[in-house]
């Protein structure tokens, strides 16, 4: 099927065949004509970079009046990025309507700037949900005139905690208008707005619901704590020339990745939410230019990127939600190209991957982690590769090839060969002359192990701490695990079993990361009150499925570990969207993901306040 055939405008289709467009993607050749005879709203499940914004985008600018001045169409999307490139492909679509304005409304820019151009007049509006409900309680966009709305990366925006916004969004506009939803994923919130919102819905889809795209290709490879980076430094090497995106869980570990690789010589670079918009941008423009080849980044800030020939995508640690491996992975096999999307798993997290494989549908093969003798060999084979195709017509014109030539004849052509590897590949072979085995797993030990008693004892690779806030002070696990990982800046899947208590709890983290939550807990707070946290040896008394006589000896110490009093304030310390849950095995993802749940209120599901524990539930003051 051709363009041709949609019944498009003549200045539409000219404007994208400057651009290149010949064939609709599946997305594009689904959407167009339902979307043309206006008589349904859509939902459309696709990847991302499989064509959605010339997908609704085409048909917007034939059906929009441009000789009006009134806001006719709104585009929502999840990031500033995002939209930022929605309103320059509909721009470049729309060349050829001289009247026609789509103007950009999103955070970390001037409202005034932006108001004045939407009192200019706009036919669409491209905007962030933040900024949105701002300018509708301003009174700065009127929305009588409204025919069609489009919701991209609906899963996105609701991921990232715009439920109410969309709400609110959502009951202003004229129930007469088209709306449009586009998601990789279709978890129960999404499902919820398109009850709510949508009438007489038709489904589009490219493939199966909540699945990646075919030309992706699903590796991972085993590793531990302290061998992570490690094994990320091997894959960087192993793969000449590569083009890739790291996805890392906080902005800490992103910067830390990032720096740990500019030490060892790579071109890379951070993008998280403690950079400036400024220097966000500036990383963005390199990466797509290819000055820049390896970018980490948070999961938020990458949301806005939109670069096509991304070659890798690597998960230095498993996302917390499942379905945003989906996100992850769609950044590479774009616009028809393959890729490969890679992730960092330990020993504990097969339940994990088996997880994203029953969810994505796709098979995720164990890669062996090459040796250092595998990674120069590459190397070499890729420089002569390179060396096979490379053009010589400069070369053989330069005046000082002669001279150069006379020189090298000193040496034989074996002499020549090893002279050019030395000086190109001499550090590179002497860092690698001497590195170990990291596929011997069996020097990884279990991290639990389950005795007759049904408890469990913590591994060799695993250290225990106290700390003292327990389920009295209306928390939950998945809070404890949120406050441990932000301030000391460890990842969920390096947490082992939590144990909460009425007034305390233990909890495990892999022994190497261990001086880090110390430090990065030493100052931490909640609700001004200082968390304490120690090893859990000092509190042996109180640990269940201890030994009987030690429990007996040592009772529950007083001092420092003291418990500091009740907290009076009962409001949740955190805010999220995310509903996972971690098992008492180490982590892990809930069934029940698409639902959301409160990290404290859920006390029927809390061991704490079961009928078997010794602590009961008390009023609040």
């Amino acid at each position: 099927m051709q363009f041709t055939e949609f019944g498009l405008n003549e200045n539409i289709l000219k404007a994208i065949g400057e651009l290149g467009f010949e064939t609709p993607t599946a997305i594009q050749e689904k959407v167009i004509p339902v979307f043309l005879q206006g008589e349904s709203d859509i939902i459309g499940l696709a990847q991302t970079g499989t064509g959605k914004t010339a997908a609704f985008g085409l048909p917007l600018i034939q059906m929009v009046d441009s000789e009006s001045r009134n806001v006719q169409a709104v585009i929502i999307s999840p990031t500033r990025e995002l939209c930022m490139q929605i309103t320059s492909d509909l721009q470049n679509y729309s060349k050829y309507f001289p009247n026609m304005a789509i103007t950009p409304v999103y955070g970390g820019a001037s409202i005034d700037k932006q108001h004045r151009e939407l009192r200019q007049g706009s036919q669409i509006i491209v905007a962030t949900p933040g900024r949105l409900v701002d300018f509708l309680n301003r009174g700065y966009i009127k929305l009588k005139s409204l025919k069609y709305l489009v919701l991209d990366e609906a899963d996105e925006m609701l991921n990232m905690g715009f439920r109410e916004d969309l709400d609110f969004i959502l009951s202003t506009m004229p129930e007469s208008r088209t709306t449009l939803l586009f998601s990789a994923t279709m978890p129960n919130e999404v499902a919820s707005i398109a009850k709510n919102y949508m009438k007489e819905t038709v489904e589009l889809s490219t493939g199966t619901r909540n699945t990646t795209a075919e030309n992706i290709e699903h590796q991972y490879y085993v590793v531990n704590a302290g061998t992570r980076f490690e094994v990320l430094r091997r894959i960087l090497d192993f793969h000449p020339g590569i083009y890739g995106l790291i996805f890392c869980r906080t902005r800490q570990e992103t910067q830390e990745v990032a720096e740990k690789l500019l030490e060892a010589d790579y071109n890379a670079e951070a993008l998280h939410g403690d950079l400036s918009q400024q220097v966000r941008d500036s990383v963005m423009r390199k990466f797509r230019s290819k000055s820049l080849n390896i970018l980490v980044a948070t999961d938020v800030a990458a949301r806005g990127i939109d670069v096509d020939s991304i070659s890798h995508v690597i998960n230095y640690n498993l996302p917390d939600e499942p379905e945003q491996y989906i996100h992850r992975s769609g950044r590479t096999g774009r616009a028809g190209k393959a890729g490969i999307s890679i992730s960092l798993v330990s020993t504990r997290e097969t339940n994990r991957l088996m997880r994203l494989q029953q969810l994505t549908k796709k098979k995720f093969v164990q890669v062996t982690i090459p040796s250092g003798f595998d990674i120069c060999e590459k190397q070499l084979l890729d420089m002569i590769d390179k060396m096979m195709v490379v053009d010589l017509t400069e070369v053989e014109k330069a005046k000082f090839m002669p001279d150069i030539l006379n020189s090298l004849s000193l040496f034989t052509r074996e002499e020549v060969i090893m002279r050019m590897v030395a000086v190109n590949f001499s550090e590179f072979l002497k860092f690698y002359s001497k590195a170990k085995d990291l596929n011997d797993q069996k020097k990884i030990k279990n991290r639990y192990k389950d005795e007759e008693s049904g408890g469990f004892v913590p591994g060799a690779s695993m250290s225990r701490f106290f700390i003292n806030f327990g389920t009295k002070d209306n928390i939950n696990k998945s809070a404890l695990v949120r406050l441990i990982c932000e301030n000391a800046g460890v990842s969920n899947n390096q947490l082992g079993r939590i144990d909460m208590r009425y007034e305390y709890s233990f909890f495990e983290v892999e022994e190497g990361m261990s001086a880090k939550v110390l430090k990065g807990l030493k100052a931490a707070q909640l609700d001004g009150r200082p968390v304490t946290v120690g090893p859990a040896e000092q509190r042996a008394g109180d640990e269940g499925g201890g030994r009987g006589s030690d429990r007996r000896k040592s009772g529950r110490p007083e001092g420092r570990f003291k418990d500091s009093g009740r907290h009076s304030d009962s409001k949740p310390r955190f805010k999220t969207d995310r509903s996972k849950s971690r098992s008492s095995e180490g982590g892990g993802w809930s069934n029940n993901s698409d639902k959301k749940a409160p990290f404290r209120k859920d006390r029927d599901k809390d061991k704490s306040f079961s009928k078997k524990n010794k602590y009961k539930d008390k009023k609040k003051d």
